[in-house]
């Protein structure tokens, strides 16, 4: 029998030290959790179990329970479990992973911030690319404390940036700052996304980033618009637009169909479909030359403003001309966007019940059910109304749809 390793041991003895059970310790993660994580916890007894696991070595626990551990003990998770951070914390896949000569590179540049250049700020640049991809595959939940830490390496290694390299690295901040507001309206927490997309939009203002400024703006839009609130949505987005000639034609098609979408909760038809006739032309025109785009407009394309345009008319009452936009959109989507898959195949499920066909609609519903529960909360939401219409439409209609959520969940 082999001795346990030595970070199992150390889990034992801080335990004993401080004169704790394995139900004190238990008590101690759960009390230091937040009020989100301490929700998804396991009972107390099951606590107990895997702390005695863990003390045997059998298993390692992961990066949830080391941060837990490391808070109820006081010890940073690295003496505590023998680790050593990298330099710049990252989920991305391997493809990203520095080579030794840039990881010593970007050693040097956190440890000494002024040594920061330009190979490095590449490396940062691509790794957020990642990420974003990544985020739309497991949503943005798991990866939002990873990113978070990130942008406080950036940070640090902007104060010490100079000159055009210092520009880059304030318009990177922001970029940063945009997506951990997009990972936090994602997961509900709207006043944290509201705070971080007025810290982009400040970012983007003084690296003299329009075409960021006016995403910031226009992403704000989209939060009025996920809470119900059609007017603020339409100024937001037309906020956006005052950058335009110093933007680009798929940050201003962009603008111009989510002022579409607030116009059209407001019953505004006409003026809608002309805002979307417009962000159409915008976006195909965009798309001859994607090199000119940002990097964060990489999802933007025909087949993305297809599914926003079916929205629109689901929204406007048009089940018949919603659900030809959604399907084609849908039909362009990759399947490694299961957000996005499991949103939009929501909104067609829903085209399909106002359109009368049950049958449709619960297959849809059922299907796309495992991602929304997984990585959609939104879509999750909309599937129980769903249900709830098939219900209407004809009785036990929605039964399955019911099934597939609390199977998955």
């Amino acid at each position: 029998m082999t001795d346990p390793p030595s970070w199992a041991v150390r889990l034992r003895a801080e335990r004993r030290n401080r004169l704790w059970s394995s139900k004190d310790m238990a008590a101690r993660l759960r009390e230091v959790a937040d009020d989100r994580t301490r929700e998804r916890l396991p009972t107390a007894e099951s606590l107990r179990r895997m702390i005695r696991s863990w003390e045997a070595g059998e298993h390692r626990p992961g990066e949830l329970y080391a941060e837990l551990y490391s808070r109820a003990l006081g010890i940073d998770a690295g003496d505590l479990f023998g680790t050593s951070p990298p330099p710049v914390p990252t989920a991305a896949p391997a493809t990203v992973a520095p080579d030794p000569e840039l990881y010593e590179r970007i050693t040097a540049a956190v440890d000494q911030p002024q040594r920061v250049d330009a190979v490095t700020v590449e490396w940062l640049e691509r790794c957020l690319a990642e990420h974003r991809r990544v985020e739309d595959t497991v949503g943005g939940r798991p990866l939002l404390p990873v990113v978070r830490a990130q942008l406080d390496t950036v940070a640090t290694l902007a104060r010490g940036a100079s000159g055009a390299l210092a520009d880059r690295m304030v318009a990177m901040l922001g970029q940063y700052a945009q997506f951990i507001a997009w990972m936090c309206q994602d997961s509900g927490d709207h006043a944290a996304a509201l705070a971080w997309y007025d810290r982009s939009h400040g970012w983007a203002l003084e690296a003299g980033d329009a075409s960021l400024a006016s995403t910031t703006l226009n992403m704000r839009a989209h939060l009025a618009w996920s809470l119900g609130d059609a007017p603020r949505c339409v100024r937001l987005a037309e906020a956006s637009r005052w950058h335009d000639g110093r933007t680009t034609l798929g940050v201003q098609g962009m603008a111009a169909q989510m002022a579409a979408r607030g116009h059209a909760e407001m019953g505004e038809a006409n003026l809608a479909r002309r805002l979307l006739e417009e962000a159409e032309e915008l976006i195909r025109t965009a798309a001859e030359h994607p090199e000119d785009e940002p990097p964060w407009m990489y999802f933007y394309g025909d087949g993305w403003f297809d599914m926003q345009r079916g929205m629109a008319e689901l929204v406007l009452g048009d089940a018949g001309r919603a659900v030809a936009f959604l399907e084609r959109g849908l039909a362009t989507l990759p399947d490694s966007y299961r957000r996005d898959r499991a949103w939009f195949g929501t909104c067609l499920a829903r085209a399909y019940a106002v359109a009368g066909n049950v049958e449709a609609a619960e297959a849809i519903a059922v299907a796309v059910a495992p991602d929304a529960v997984a990585v959609n909360r939104f879509a999750r939401q909309d599937l129980r109304k769903v249900a709830k219409a098939l219900r209407a439409i004809r009785p036990r209609s929605g039964q399955a749809v019911e099934e597939a959520l609390h199977a998955t969940a």
